[in-house]
């Protein structure tokens, strides 16, 4: 009986856990136990694409909200911190820069709200900045741009951490701008730096592409200010020491 269910499950394309979440389901009457049965089996397939969504952003490390503080971030009043949590600038095609010292929270920060999107039903994409110039100018390089351009263009939110880390060439620098051209008002960008704009010349070595590059991001963004915070790390590494 089981292996005749499971194989009309597979034939309507219904997961197989349908049939062992039945045998749970206790109902006085055949509509309630559709009721629950398919309301469980909504349940699964929601948690199974949010799982997806988190897997194809490829962050680096998995953090979320939980027990994250706001405390010495200066949040400006356009945005709320649960803003940040529902994911409703996302939908606003709107960006977040958080700037602040090394270890400050704004990688934490940038993770937790993208795999709150990716949980919201946003498509998400996780790069360090370096790594994503590495990979446009060695796509530009085999001929696979265009490719590499559609995957982010896919995508409802792009995170770019440690920007301005690393000095990018003319190249690398061209084709980041054509990166975040393109995401202007289409999508939503975080970028996490320590750098004030002034200093991202020193990074782009072009005063007329940076500027282009601080226009685009800089409209429709909400600054988010971690120079009051103390480095997140040297204090949990102070804290286990003790």
């Amino acid at each position: 009986m089981e292996d005749a269910l499971y194989k009309l499950c597979r034939r309507l394309k219904l997961g197989t856990n349908i049939v062992d979440n039945a045998k749970a389901i206790k109902k006085e009457n055949n509509i309630e136990f559709l009721l629950e049965l398919f309301t469980m089996e909504i349940e699964n397939r929601e948690l199974k694409r949010k799982n997806v969504f988190i897997k194809q952003a490829k962050f680096d490390l998995i953090k979320t909200f939980e027990d994250y503080t706001f405390e010495d971030i200066k949040i400006p009043k356009s945005i709320t911190p649960n803003e940040l949590m529902d994911s409703s600038f996302v939908g606003k095609k709107e960006n977040l820069i958080l700037y602040g010292n090394v270890g400050s929270g704004k990688t934490h920060l940038a993770i937790a709200a993208g795999i709150a999107a990716c949980n919201n039903g946003k498509k998400v994409r996780f790069y360090r900045t370096a790594s994503l110039v590495n990979e446009l100018v060695e796509a530009k390089k085999q001929g696979n741009i265009v490719k590499l351009l559609k995957s982010i263009e896919k995508c409802d939110l792009l995170i770019c951490d440690e920007w301005g880390y690393v000095p990018v060439d003319t190249n690398g620098a061209k084709l980041l701008f054509g990166v975040i051209a393109d995401c202007y008002e289409r999508k939503s960008l975080i970028i996490t730096t320590n750098l004030e704009f002034t200093k991202w010349n020193e990074v782009f070595y072009d005063e007329k592409l940076t500027a282009a590059i601080i226009d685009r991001i800089i409209h429709h963004s909400h600054l988010l200010d971690f120079t009051g915070r103390d480095s997140m790390r040297l204090k949990n590494s102070l804290i286990k020491l003790k």
